[in-house]
C-alpha cells in the first residue's frame, strides 16, 4: 500500500499501518470501554480503552509500535527473530486497531503517547528499545516529550512520518493540504478500493501475493473511525520541537523507494533533528520494509539493542 494513498496524499505519498492485545483487566465503569470479542492479554488505558498486547521471550525488552492503519501482527517476523537472540518482545494494537477496542476518540497524538505510556507501565518495561514503523514515529516523539525518557534506552524510527507532513510556509516541500483531503475523501469513499490501488508502492516486485493480501487484511480490520482520524493526526502534526529534544540513542531505518513516507521529506529530516542519530538507508525498499526486507532489518535492529 502506498503511503502516499494509504496515509496522506497521492503525488507525495505517505504510509499505513496495523496492530494486537495485552493482559485480562476487571470490568470497570468507565462508560468508554468497549471489550474487543477476542481473549486478552490487555492493558487498560486511562479512559478505559483495552489495548490487546503480545509479550514474547526474556531479556531485555523491545517494544514495537504499528504503522497507520496496521496492528501487532506486522512485527512478526522481527519479534521472532530477536526472541530467538534472547531479547524479549511485546507489540500492542493501537486502540481502533486489530484486537484493542474502539472507543472512538482518541485518535490523536496525545491520547496515543498516554496509550503507549500505560503499555509500560502497567507491563513494568524499563531499559526499553522503542521501535516504531510510519506513524507510530510520532507516538513515540510524544511520549518522550509528555513522559520523558525514563523507561527508554533507545529508539528506532523504521520509516518514519515525522517530522512533519503539511505543506506550510517554513515546511515549503511538504504535501498540499487539498491533495491530502482528496486522498482521505477517497478513504472515506470505498477504503478496501484505495487499498488495492495503493498496494503496489508499499512492496517490492518479488513480494508475494499472499503477503501482499495478509498486509492488506490487517488494514482492513481497523475502524474507519480510526483510519479517517490517525490519518488526520499524522497529516497535520509537527514533531520538529519534539525531536530536537530526543536525547536516546536514535537509529533511523528507511528505503529509498518510500512512496508512502518520501526519505526526502521524512527520514532524512528526522534524522537531522534529532541529535546524535544515526540514518541507515536502504537501497530500493519502499515503505512496507518490514516484509521486503525483512531479515535485514532484523540484523539491524538485533545490533542497535545490543549498542
Amino acid at each position: 500500500m502506498n503511503e502516499q494513498n494509504i496515509d496522506t496524499a497521492p503525488a507525495a505519498p505517505v504510509k499505513a499501518e496495523l496492530g494486537p492485545p495485552a493482559s485480562p483487566a476487571q470490568p470497570s465503569a468507565r462508560g468508554a470501554r468497549t471489550r474487543p470479542q477476542h481473549a486478552g492479554p490487555f492493558v487498560e488505558a486511562r479512559d478505559g480503552a483495552l489495548l490487546f498486547y503480545r509479550d514474547w521471550g526474556a531479556g531485555k525488552p523491545v517494544l514495537f509500535l504499528s504503522g497507520w492503519a496496521l496492528s501487532s501482527d506486522m512485527w512478526g517476523y522481527q519479534m521472532i527473530d530477536l526472541v530467538d537472540n534472547g531479547l524479549r518482545c511485546v507489540a500492542y494494537d493501537r486502540r481502533g486497531h486489530g484486537r484493542s477496542s474502539d472507543p472512538g476518540r482518541g485518535y490523536e497524538y496525545d491520547t496515543l503517547a498516554d496509550d503507549l505510556a500505560a503499555v509500560l507501565e502497567q507491563l513494568d518495561l524499563r531499559e526499553v528499545t522503542l521501535v516504531g514503523h510510519s506513524m507510530s514515529g510520532g507516538e513515540i516523539a510524544r511520549y518522550l516529550s509528555r513522559h520523558g525518557d525514563r523507561r527508554i534506552a533507545r529508539v528506532a524510527f523504521l520509516a518514519p512520518t515525522t517530522p512533519m507532513i503539511l505543506r506550510a510556509a517554513d515546511n515549503p516541500d511538504g504535501i498540499d493540504r487539498h491533495l491530502i483531503e482528496h486522498v482521505r475523501a477517497a478513504m472515506r469513499a470505498d477504503y478496501p478500493r484505495w487499498l488495492d490501488d495503493n498496494t503496489p508502492p508499499f512492496f517490492v516486485d518479488e513480494t508475494s501475493p499472499a503477503t501482499r493480501e495478509w498486509v492488506r487484511s490487517l488494514m482492513l480490520q481497523c475502524s474507519m473511525k480510526a483510519v479517517i482520524d490517525c490519518n488526520r493526526a499524522m497529516a497535520e502534526a509537527d514533531f520538529r520541537d519534539e525531536l530536537r529534544r530526543i536525547r536516546v540513542p536514535t537509529l533511523v531505518l528507511q528505503g529509498d523507494r518510500d512512496a508512502s513516507a518520501p526519505l526526502a521529506l521524512t527520514g532524512q529530516k528526522t534524522a537531522a533533528l534529532v541529535p546524535g542519530s544515526r540514518l541507515v538507508v536502504y537501497e530500493g525498499a519502499p515503505h512496507g520494509l518490514f516484509v521486503t526486507h525483512r531479515e535485514r532489518l532484523s540484523r539491524d535492529l538485533l545490533a542497535f539493542t545490543r549498542s
